[in-house]
């Protein structure tokens, strides 16, 4: 069963061309909803009765594949399987097993679509909703709540009510593999509540900042995605087995204790990313750029598995001895140098 936050990605370039497509394209119709693949009932029906929320989610799926491969581009898997062809039924194996990598793409959908949301409360492209909620607690001295916050409640009870809904149909496949994505979904939007913050804007005479305009709004998706791949990184471990009088998911190492909140959970162990494995959903390392300075993830030792590695040469051009001219523009001259760039065997 894969849901349908994934499909979403699988049609941006079906009949709407929704990846491609110019901004003035919209969902404003109810029939349009027909052409979105992969909508169990509830889910039609949201659409059809909320079609900017629908135009929304899309807008958010967009995001959620490239916040993925810019947080995973350091590593072996970089999430290259998110895109994968407009026809294609299903994600590659490595989504679609239950892993580890699957956990994180579910946290982060859920997230990022109640992120989505939320702003598009704020910003004024959803009628349904408006700013957040004013805080009950009194600022302090100095500090005074206005602005526009970012409609997180608004953001978590429709982006849910989407999301989950695959999960909490009754139908054919694995009882598991729901419990894992709504629990990692779960994880998703609780990271996205701890990404509320307070935020400020300075007014007074001559920027002395006498006086601060806060309200609470959400940091960025970016941010976000790293706290999840924190979570990716330590993620437990787990089976589905009887507690009590009902099956449920329990870490396999640690049974003295429940699946944390907090933590993202996986029923299959990935491989290592290394060589390309179709069955495994692993596209390999071949080719891939690597830093050889770097101790981290994406070192050529590591990036590479052991198997070495290519050099080359790039020539960039780049603005330099820019110069400032009263009043007021900047010249800049164009400058080349030569790097050296490596690519894995």
């Amino acid at each position: 069963q894969v849901a349908i936050f994934p499909n979403l990605l699988t049609f941006q370039s079906n009949v709407l061309s929704i990846s491609h497509a110019p901004a003035s394209l919209h969902i404003n119709q109810t029939q349009h909803c027909k052409l979105l693949p992969g909508l169990v009932s509830s889910q039609a029906q949201l659409c059809r009765s909320n079609l900017e929320l629908m135009q929304t989610i899309i807008t958010a799926a967009r995001e959620v594949k490239k916040t993925c491969q810019k947080t995973f581009a350091d590593m072996r898997w970089n999430c290259s399987s998110i895109d994968i062809p407009a026809d294609a039924q299903k994600y590659r194996p490595d989504l679609d097993r239950g892993t580890r990598e699957s956990a994180f793409v579910y946290a982060l959908s859920a997230a990022t679509i109640s992120h989505t949301i939320a702003r598009a409360c704020t910003s004024g492209d959803l009628r349904l909703c408006s700013c957040g909620p004013i805080p009950a607690e009194i600022p302090e001295p100095g500090y005074r709540w206005g602005g526009c916050a970012d409609n997180l409640h608004y953001g978590l009870i429709m982006g849910s009510k989407f999301s989950d809904a695959p999960m909490k149909m009754k139908r054919p496949g694995s009882h598991a593999n729901k419990l894992m994505h709504l629990h990692n979904s779960e994880v998703g939007r609780q990271a996205l509540k701890e990404a509320l913050v307070m935020k400020c804007k300075c007014h007074g005479v001559s920027g002395s900042c006498s006086i601060r305009t806060c309200w609470r709004g959400l940091q960025d998706l970016r941010e976000i995605a790293m706290d999840l791949k924190i979570k990716y990184l330590s993620a437990t471990k787990v089976v589905h087995r009887p507690t009590g009088t009902r099956k449920q998911l329990v870490p396999k190492d640690i049974d003295i204790r429940p699946v944390r909140e907090n933590e993202l959970v996986y029923l299959q162990s990935s491989p290592d990313f290394c060589a390309k494995n179709d069955k495994q959903g692993s596209i390999g390392t071949q080719d891939r750029q690597c830093n050889k300075t770097s101790l981290g993830s994406d070192s050529c030792d590591l990036m590479c598995c052991g198997r070495g590695y290519n050099p080359y040469t790039e020539k960039l051009v780049e603005r330099c001895h820019c110069k400032y001219h009263w009043c007021c523009y900047v010249t800049c001259k164009k400058c080349e140098r030569i790097v050296e760039r490596y690519v894995c065997k």
